[in-house]
């Protein structure tokens, strides 16, 4: 057999050179990290999640039949519109969540859930502008919460990506968007995942607030959601006592809704400062 001899000519060598470099360049399989290994803050949200899965799954009943339904102070028509001070102040959920969205537009880098947020705020103007023309009638109250619940899937999605990583925050809205709606519609008879949900998904989220941001994170002043979260609480437990205090100007509920709408605004005033900037 006859010997060969291969020439290397200097454009077959630069050829090789250079397919050398970029397989350097490349990262190894090893270095890829879509499946990687948990990280410390992950497992503490995932022991989180399962611990409100469980209260929501075995905790006693609370029976919606045992709740009182709630008699809102402010019953006064505006223009043949009934209960028109807690029908129209949802209009104010409207207004973040379109403007929201348009912001968001603007940007490729918002954290996961933040269009969640959004949509599940209009959804909330629908659903709360159905329950309040008619309170009285609680099969509507579902439809206020599942709005509510949609929202919350998107908060609690964005602060488990800006606090724990962007992954989690993907995972907490799928779960959040299934188990929010679901415990919504179990509340018709028993409330007690809706409450884990609401109260212990709050828990969860103060928790991540006091977590330093993950690098990468834009920064959303989550303490900033909570506190409005508060304020709209503290209005809704004082409907009558805000009501006699402003002689009768507006009521307790009216103004936990106004509240409720501007939690979105810690969020809006990220997304509108990267679109002056």
């Amino acid at each position: 057999m006859n010997n060969v001899q291969f020439v290397w000519s200097p454009a077959c060598y630069a050829q090789v050179t250079r397919a050398r470099e970029i397989a350097a360049a490349l990262p190894s399989v090893a270095d890829r990290p879509p499946f990687a290994a948990l990280q410390s803050r992950e497992k503490y949200l995932i022991a989180a999640l399962l611990a409100l899965t469980l209260a929501a799954l075995f905790a006693p009943a609370l029976p919606a039949s045992a709740w009182p339904i709630p008699h809102y102070v402010d019953t006064r028509d505006w223009l043949g519109l009934p209960n028109a001070g807690d029908v129209l102040s949802n209009l104010a959920f409207l207004a973040m969540g379109v403007w929201g969205l348009v912001l968001l537009r603007a940007r490729n880098d918002a954290p996961v859930g933040v269009g969640c947020l959004f949509v599940g705020l209009i959804l909330t103007c629908v659903g709360s502008i159905f329950y309040h023309l008619d309170p009285d009638a609680p099969q509507r109250l579902v439809a206020d919460r599942l709005g509510m619940a949609v929202a919350f899937a998107g908060f609690l999605g964005i602060a488990a990506c800006e606090r724990v990583s962007m992954r989690a925050g993907q995972a907490v809205v799928m779960l959040m968007i299934i188990a929010g709606p679901l415990a919504a519609w179990v509340a018709r008879e028993n409330l007690t995942p809706w409450v884990v949900v609401q109260f212990g998904g709050m828990a969860l989220a103060v928790g991540l607030v006091l977590t330093r941001p993950r690098p990468g994170a834009i920064g959303v002043p989550l303490g900033g959601v909570i506190v409005f979260y508060v304020l709209a609480k503290l209005f809704e437990l004082g409907d009558v006592t805000v009501f006699e205090a402003t002689g009768h100007l507006v009521s307790g509920h009216t103004l936990k809704h106004l509240a409720a709408a501007l939690a979105a605004w810690p969020v809006i005033s990220k997304l509108r400062d990267h679109r002056v900037g």
